[in-house]
């Protein structure tokens, strides 16, 4: 299905970057690993994630692949995206790229909802320029900085979980590329938008917000609760 400018090999989705991993484990088990084992499947967990991949996964700094012009309409990738958009609502996220699932593809999703009204003061909503941003699906997308200008403020990311840093972005760019039924998409965003735009952007070039943040302000983002409960505290990777 696809050509070889995506390093895919004509496998579907489901079939590429498959990760093989190798368990160690001790000889005598306890008896919950042992119950745990007859109704956990042993199966390898296979990219497309239904996680987000985490810093050190070697996708998350690989170049991600165009994808050909010739496979934007077929279903796998219809599917693929779907899910994606599943994923960036599952977890409440404004942007999401799909190497963070495990599938190194030019491919990004936005989508900044009303209620981001309701999760942040008013003078945090203005100071950081926030504005609605309808779900958007770029293909193969590529940015043009329109405003030199740069804005520094907090930033996270689903793949460096229970951290961030201040980071400087541009303040306006502008973003071309296809939605998944190749269909033209020219969007000029600013503020908060525009600084989405230029995280997921890193994602598809390997980098990370951790690349670009001023390094004294990398914190975790629950170490009060961490002192407050004596250090038991979990951070799920999972939803």
């Amino acid at each position: 299905m696809f050509s070889n400018r995506t390093n895919l090999l004509k496998i579907p989705i489901k079939q590429q970057n498959i990760r093989h991993l190798c368990t160690t484990l001790t000889k005598s088990k306890s008896f919950r690993q042992w119950y745990r084992d007859l109704w956990i499947s042993n199966h390898l967990c296979q990219p497309p994630y239904w996680h987000f991949t985490q810093i050190g996964d070697p996708i998350l700094r690989t170049k991600a692949s165009i994808v050909p012009e010739e496979a934007i309409k077929e279903p796998e990738i219809a599917d693929f995206v779907n899910q994606m958009i599943k994923m960036l609502r599952k977890y409440n996220c404004v942007g999401i790229a799909a190497p963070q699932i495990g599938v190194s593809l030019r491919i990004i999703v936005m989508e900044c909802k009303e209620n981001l009204k309701e999760k942040f003061s008013k003078e945090v909503y203005l100071a950081r320029e926030m504005s609605t941003l309808p779900l958007t699906v770029m293909i193969n997308p590529t940015l043009k900085v329109l405003d030199y200008d740069k804005r520094k403020f907090l930033e996270s990311c689903m793949s460096v979980k229970g951290y961030s840093a201040e980071v400087e972005r541009y303040r306006s760019v502008c973003l071309t590329g296809v939605d998944d039924r190749n269909n033209k998409q020219l969007l000029t965003l600013k503020g908060w938008n525009a600084r989405i735009a230029q995280h997921e952007m890193d994602h598809l070039d390997g980098k990370l917000y951790i690349d670009h943040m001023d390094p004294s302000t990398f914190h975790c983002t629950c170490w009060e609760v961490v002192n407050r409960k004596a250090g038991r505290v979990e951070i799920p990777f999972y939803k």
